[in-house]
């Protein structure tokens, strides 16, 4: 019989005297005893004392023992439990076992059928204790070979394989072994030609070899064997140089160097992403260039009219002071008609100063904007425009509207964008309502411009923001102005939406936050 005084069980039964004489008998045998009145009280305890034996009887109230039992497995798995059931019940024992019960006993339990239990209980967990003892040495005495190869095709598949960048690794000779799909792409080279083949050398030309070498024997790219964000250049299948950013670390083994690894980005990618950006900065001009050749008639126009006023007014001056020294009854109708030239010269002014500085190129420049002032400056520039167009313009624009943070330029070339939109959508002439409110505690801007114009249809309000997407005739738009729209928007942390009556009526509003507009 196995010693018990290292064995501690719990017994978990609704019924006083059982728990009673059940521990009395335990203790005699030697074995270390707590009890429980009811399934929860079990639990706690098992989480405190870690019995190594449970036994629990089924029929209990609020948890019964097969509850008890599946919660103990889930919650210690090495605790071995033995169920109590009554004569007629060996559906529930056998379910008991289903779920991992070492044994069941019946009621009323004898002396001598609970030693019988306990003894299987122990010899089971001694087993499962001896299996795992056994299977951990199986896995310690795993051969270094088959350790080696699980951990080189785990490596390979894991990460090697799928890795965007290139990695190229070397064993302790300097010989490639390990060189992925993107090492093929980035060199034009077949890994069949290169591994356990070529030299880490055979990448780079004498003088990058050497310089690389300096480097990872240096500790200032990161620390001693270790290469951080290094650029330098690797030679293609053609000797053709490569730029590349390399980061790179010495393997060791058991603090014996074993090889180096090396994690290679393609500039050329880069560049080409840097390219990318800057042509999409060059599209942002043109739109807003297309928007300035839109504004030119009507801006001429807006000019003319106070221009020829102004013209009219000083050779009519003229004409008098030609004739003679002027007359005590022309000093106030002079200064009446200079009062006008000077109102109307500032009004040509602040046109063709708001016209330059939309035309100019400028860097972006994140910094806090009064969306008031640009949507006056915009209904400045459009002003004659809507008049050509036969467009009543109706506008509610706070001045007391919190600043934003974002850049003018671009926020104005996105509301004259969406007013041109408006003006486009009525050919007949129709009704253009401007709004400015805030929301949200003053934490959010909220611009709205509606027309009475045609409206956009459901299929292709789904689509309106796409760049080259257009619902106007051909030789009318490109279908820049509105994905040029959306992406400043978006760029300034804001939202711009559309909502649309076919036949009626447009709606575009746009949501800029005032505290947290990050580019």
């Amino acid at each position: 019989m196995t010693k018990t005084n290292q064995w501690s069980v719990l017994i978990i039964d609704d019924e006083a005297d059982i728990r009673e004489v059940t521990s009395l008998t335990l203790l005699d045998a030697g074995y270390t005893v707590e009890t429980a009145a009811n399934g929860a009280e079990g639990l706690d305890l098992c989480e405190q004392f870690k019995p190594k034996i449970v036994i629990t009887d089924v029929r209990m109230p609020v948890m019964d023992g097969i509850q008890v039992l599946e919660t103990i497995k889930k919650r210690f798995p090495d605790t071995e439990v033995i169920v109590a059931t009554a004569y007629g019940e060996m559906d529930i024992a056998i379910r008991a076992l289903q779920l991992d019960a070492s044994d069941f006993i019946t009621k009323p339990m004898h002396t001598e059928a609970l030693i019988v239990a306990l003894e299987r209980a122990k010899h089971r967990s001694l087993t499962r204790q001896q299996l795992k003892d056994y299977t951990r040495q199986l896995e310690q005495g795993l051969s270094r070979t088959t350790k080696q190869l699980e951990e080189t095709v785990a490596y390979q598949k894991r990460l090697i394989e799928s890795s965007m960048d290139g990695i190229l690794g070397c064993d302790i000779n300097d010989k490639v072994v390990t060189f992925n799909k993107s090492m093929e792409k980035m060199l034009g080279l077949d890994r069949s030609e290169v591994l356990h083949q070529a030299a880490l050398s055979t990448f780079f030309s004498d003088e990058e070899y050497f310089r690389l070498r300096e480097a990872l024997a240096a500790s200032s790219h990161g620390g001693k064997g270790i290469l951080m964000l290094y650029e330098t250049f690797f030679l293609d299948r053609g000797k053709q140089p490569v730029p590349v950013q390399l980061s790179a670390a010495l393997l060791m083994d058991e603090k014996k160097p074993a090889g180096l690894v090396c994690f290679v980005r393609d500039l050329r990618r880069i560049h080409r992403l840097e390219q990318e950006m800057a042509n999409q900065a060059e599209l942002l001009h043109q739109d807003k260039m297309m928007s300035l050749g839109r504004l030119a008639a009507s801006v001429a126009h807006e000019i003319n009219n106070p221009l020829a006023g102004i013209l009219n007014y000083i050779r009519l001056m003229l004409r008098t002071v030609n004739k003679g020294p002027l007359p005590q009854n022309k000093h106030d109708q002079f200064a009446q008609y200079l009062t006008t030239v000077e109102a109307e010269t500032d009004r040509c002014s602040k046109i063709v100063s708001n016209l330059l500085t939309f035309s100019r190129r400028t860097r972006v420049s994140m910094e806090p904007v009064c969306i008031s002032e640009i949507l006056d400056r915009s209904i400045l520039l459009a002003g004659h425009k809507l008049e050509l167009g036969n467009i009543k313009l109706t506008t509610s624009i706070p001045n007391q509207l919190p600043c934003v943070v974002g850049d003018g330029n671009q926020l104005q070339q996105c509301l004259l964008n969406l007013i041109f939109n408006s003006v486009d959508a009525m050919p007949n002439g129709g009704n253009l309502t401007i709004t400015a409110t805030s929301k949200d505690n003053l934490e959010t801007v909220i611009v709205q411009v509606s027309d009475t114009g045609h409206g956009i249809n459901e299929e292709a309000l789904s689509h309106i923001f796409e760049p080259f997407y257009t619902t106007k005739q051909e030789g009318h738009g490109i279908g820049l102005g509105l994905s040029t729209t959306y992406g400043i928007i978006e760029h300034h942390g804001g939202t711009l939406t559309a909502r649309s009556l076919p036949g009626e009526s447009t709606t575009f509003e746009i949501r800029l936050p005032v505290r947290k507009a990050t580019p």
